[in-house]
């Protein structure tokens, strides 16, 4: 199907899109394979064995937990992090999974962590995050197998059966009013019709959803958002993982509340920096957030949306209505800007680094919070490329394979940078240099020229050169 705005913005499971709630999806897909092929009851063992980024950083970023559960049926949607914590004991415990015992009494399975075979120096040709699965009788047959890639943002594709999903992806657009797969095609049938870039992406999106189910999906995302941030501004302490990393976000909300009691806008800034940490901060310990569009990159949306709901002009005298009558506006062109990404390039860090994450996330807030201030279809286009362009060469390079440093702050400067796009490119008159078609094709072959040590595989840049403990 084509790629829309629910797609890019999911409710998951922290610390990553790719590495853990992509797996967790894969594992129980194959779940649900062994029960519709009705082989479910016959499986007596089982073999997953982990390639690449997922091997090489999975400790550090949930995914071998992730995959256990998915393996049971748990999806990441709904399973809550206290769930999960409780589950993971009781299996740390029995030393068994109920494989597929979410949708049915499942087969109790000697199987945990240990058992997971890693591959980290093994690239699968699809994709650097690549899992294979395989399940056998008692007598050793194997009654079903499947290798799944984790593409980024929580999506997953099936081993041979990319060229098909390009066909299918083609075909769906053929329902929509305004298909497009580059910024030029987007801007045409803003041209042609009058149309915002956001009135343009709900158009597309009425052909699966009525008005009102796009309105409250995207303020349930909003809502998500919130509640995240609400979370981690409540929980003191470390983060978990072992790099002792303190928690900033409630020291920093308590100092705002008391240096900012009237929300003044000088203190715009604090606030962005707040929300980005926070979000990522509560990812980090595995908490409930949004693909936005990746986990890794989750804070960044929120926070510039903060920024457009609160100082935003008008945005003080504002009804509640209208509030949230901007929050969809600015969610949908965001996910306008997101499709272009994720058909054109990735929003992968372990296939072209963070700019693939962080830089897509602030690219899409920029055009995001540039439709909010009024911007022309042009100033929203300007804004998403001006992002993306001081994104360019990003790596992923997280230490001890954690979701924290550097990825927390980086939440924040480009949660920054996306503001000040924005503000930049209603400077102007849309007219620019680079396109952000060429600012999207330039980060693909950047990601594809940049060495795997600095692509989510802990064997390079800060993963290295700072000690963990």
């Amino acid at each position: 199907m084509a790629v829309g705005v629910f797609d890019l913005f999911t409710v998951g499971i922290g610390p990553s899109s790719s590495h853990t709630v992509g797996p967790m999806r894969a594992a129980a897909a194959f779940a649900v394979e062994l029960a519709e092929a009705g082989v479910l009851e016959s499986v007596a063992g089982l073999r997953v064995d982990l390639y690449g980024s997922l091997a090489a950083t999975g400790r550090g970023h949930g995914t071998f937990p992730a995959v256990l559960l998915g393996l049971e049926g748990f999806a990441p949607e709904e399973i809550l992090p206290d769930q999960m914590e409780e589950r993971l004991a009781e299996i740390q415990a029995s030393g068994k999974i109920q494989l597929g015992g979410q949708f049915g009494s499942g087969v109790a399975l000697e199987y945990g962590i240990d058992d997971l075979i890693l591959h980290p120096l093994t690239i699968l040709p699809r994709h650097t995050n690549g899992v294979r699965f395989a399940a056998s009788d008692a007598d050793g047959e194997v009654l079903h197998e499947t290798t799944f890639y984790s593409v980024g943002g929580g999506f997953i594709v099936r081993d041979g059966e990319e060229d098909l999903a390009a066909v299918e992806l083609e075909a769906s657009k053929e329902s929509l009013p305004y298909p497009f797969r580059t910024a030029v095609q987007l801007l045409e049938h803003c041209t042609a019709t009058g149309l915002s870039i956001s009135q343009v992406m709900l158009a597309n999106e009425l052909v699966s959803r009525s008005e009102e189910e796009i309105r409250a999906g995207l303020l349930h995302i909003r809502d998500v958002m919130d509640e995240c941030k609400d979370s981690a501004i409540s929980r003191s302490g470390l983060l978990p993982g072992g790099l002792k990393v303190r928690r900033r976000a409630p020291q920093w909300h308590t100092r705002l509340r008391e240096e900012d009691p009237t929300r003044d806008p000088r203190f715009w800034q604090e606030w962005v920096n707040l929300v980005a940490l926070a979000v990522n901060e509560e990812n980090a310990s595995g908490g409930r957030v949004v693909t936005a569009p990746t986990n890794g990159a989750a804070g960044i949306i929120p926070a510039v949306l903060f920024y457009a709901t609160h100082y935003g002009p008008g945005m003080d005298t504002a009804t509640p209505e209208q509030k949230d009558d901007a929050v969809v506006r600015f969610l949908l062109a965001a996910g306008a800007i997101g499709v272009l990404y994720k058909e054109q390039a990735s929003i992968s860090g372990a296939e072209v680094g963070c700019q693939g994450e962080v830089g897509s996330a602030s690219s899409m807030a920029a055009a995001g919070l540039a439709e909010i201030l009024g911007g022309s279809p042009e100033q929203v286009e300007n804004a998403a490329e001006i992002a993306m362009e001081h994104n360019l060469g990003l790596t992923c390079d997280p230490i001890g394979g954690l979701v924290q440093v550097p990825c927390i702050e980086r939440n924040a400067i480009g949660a920054g940078k996306a503001v000040n796009a924005a503000k930049m490119a209603l400077w102007g008159d849309g007219e620019h240099r680079v396109s952000l078609d060429e600012v999207i094709v330039t980060m693909r072959e950047t990601g594809r020229d940049m060495s795997s040590k600095y692509k989510e595989t802990a064997m390079g840049g800060l993963a290295v050169n700072v000690v963990e403990c």
